[in-house]
């Protein structure tokens, strides 16, 4: 049965982990749903390794032009003020603020941030705050105009995710759009952002598999990792073809939909907080 649910909660976190519904959420609110209770904060993370992993093979190519030239601008002057080696520093610099903050509030995420009514709220709240920024966005910028205060801002909007609910691409795309950026490359950017800190956040917490809070051991984590990364992969894929063209209307609608659906059932005793 646990590999089941692994199977299950593997699916869920590959197709939500790049949509801007949040996947935290989403692995939240439906094994309560489904009477299985919380899969815990070090469950979440870890199995967030697959679809990251989707991300690096996606992505490899302009992950490995960034490296590349990031590290050529250290020692060759003449790489210093290309956008590769800008995007490095950009990235460095935008994962700081989720690393400081995820270390200094672990405990706080892992119980009181995981409570459904922050949960519902945040759905609804970043969604409204979601059509807002795509809907009012110049949408002129490409993704060469990024500048060290777009990454800090970007970066700073990523750390809200650590409170579920919130959406780690989500928040990025909200800024992004915010600051003008065209659909894709806010998009593409908080893929290639998220990288640092959700890797990390994964192995920081694969100590905790065997022994915290969290109701599977190995073997279904592992299940669930692999299946977040087949899923995630081709959601990727789909989710970059689909803002190319249209807007994020529908992931509003729907986070607003699933957060008062979630505390609807909190008022009616259905969930447990």
């Amino acid at each position: 049965m646990d590999l089941l649910k692994a199977v299950v909660l593997g699916i869920i976190q590959g197709l939500t982990e790049f949509l801007p519904i949040s996947s935290s959420a989403h692995l939240r609110i439906f094994p309560e749903l489904f009477g299985w209770g919380d899969p815990g904060a070090a469950f979440t993370a870890v199995i967030q390794i697959g679809t990251e992993l989707a991300v690096l093979i996606y992505f490899r190519k302009d992950i490995w032009r960034i490296a590349n030239a990031w590290v050529r601008a250290l020692f060759q002057p003449e790489w210093r003020g290309t956008l590769d080696a800008r995007m490095g520093w950009f990235i460095i610099i935008g994962s700081l603020p989720i690393v400081v903050l995820g270390v200094l509030l672990k405990d706080v995420i892992e119980r009181d941030f995981r409570n459904l009514w922050i949960i519902g709220t945040m759905l609804i709240v970043m969604g409204i705050v979601l059509g807002i920024a795509d809907r009012t966005s110049r949408a002129d910028r490409p993704i060469g105009k990024i500048t060290l205060r777009d990454a800090v801002l970007m970066g700073a909007a990523q750390a809200l995710a650590l409170i579920p609910g919130v959406s780690r691409s989500g928040a990025t795309i909200s800024m992004g759009r915010l600051l003008g950026f065209e659909r894709e490359a806010a998009t593409r950017y908080a893929f290639l952002l998220a990288i640092p800190a959700v890797v990390g956040a994964g192995l920081f917490e694969l100590k905790e598999i065997p022994h915290g809070h969290n109701d599977f051991g190995w073997g279904p984590t592992i299940t669930a990792t692999v299946v977040s990364f087949v899923v995630g992969y081709a959601a990727i894929a789909w989710l970059l073809r689909y803002v190319s063209t249209k807007s994020y209307t529908p992931f509003v609608v729907y986070r607003v939909l699933l957060g008062a659906g979630t505390l609807a059932l909190l008022g009616a005793g259905v969930l447990t907080a």
